[in-house]
């Protein structure tokens, strides 16, 4: 409990320090506790310490451990942050309250049919593949703009953008572009940053931080 207390009272003091010269408040940065590869003896321990939202990669993996814990605890949010496939849509929507990883048509038109079907909307951020990388998902930059309109199209809640910029190089201006994509199609909401660089990524705007490493320590 101490040591997860001590992480998790880290994390927000560097989130609040940045937030000073951008002259944000720390309350508007929604800090998102990734437990993927963790099991529930050690999301335990951060729970008990306050933490209330928490990210997974993988549907299969969260089912496993967070219905029980949602149960006991029914005011936690449980984010996707991981990428989905289409085939595991229906479960996406019944586990998860915000899905990060909405890159394509085929997966739009998935979650529009399971949510229809639910009767639950679950807003969803863009991602964005915000360096051109093919091995990466994300919707292109240069289809974002028709992209968004269908979505919009959908009645899917569109909560913002998100990016994961590539490995081994300076984020800022990765996460710059980002804020400017989404300012222009008129979204607030910044799904960017990690463990590695979430007071880069506060600076220019993130609302949403998915900090495993610096909550967890290494992966289980």
């Amino acid at each position: 409990m101490d040591n997860a207390a001590a992480r998790l009272a880290e994390v927000h003091a560097n989130i609040a320090r940045v937030c000073k010269p951008a002259r944000r408040a720390p309350e508007d940065i929604t800090l998102i506790a990734v437990s993927k590869t963790h099991g529930p003896e050690a999301i335990q321990p951060l729970i008990d310490a306050g933490q209330r939202v928490f990210g997974e990669n993988r549907v299969q993996e969260a089912q496993g451990k967070w219905p029980a814990l949602k149960a006991a605890h029914p005011e936690i949010e449980l984010h996707l942050i991981g990428q989905l496939q289409s085939n595991k849509a229906r479960e996406a929507v019944a586990l998860f309250d915000c899905i990060h990883s909405l890159d394509r048509p085929s997966l739009l038109a998935a979650l529009t049919k399971a949510m229809d079907e639910a009767g639950r909307q679950v807003p969803c951020f863009v991602q964005v593949n915000i360096g051109n990388e093919p091995q990466k998902g994300g919707c292109p930059i240069a289809g974002l703009p028709a992209f968004l309109e269908q979505v919009r199209a959908a009645d899917v809640p569109v909560a913002g953008l998100m990016c994961i910029p590539p490995a081994d190089t300076e984020p800022a201006p990765f996460f710059a572009l980002l804020a400017k994509l989404a300012a222009d199609h008129g979204l607030s909401g910044l799904s960017m940053g990690m463990s590695g660089d979430y007071q880069t990524a506060v600076m220019l705007g993130a609302t949403h931080v998915r900090v495993g490493t610096a909550l967890f320590g290494a992966r289980g």
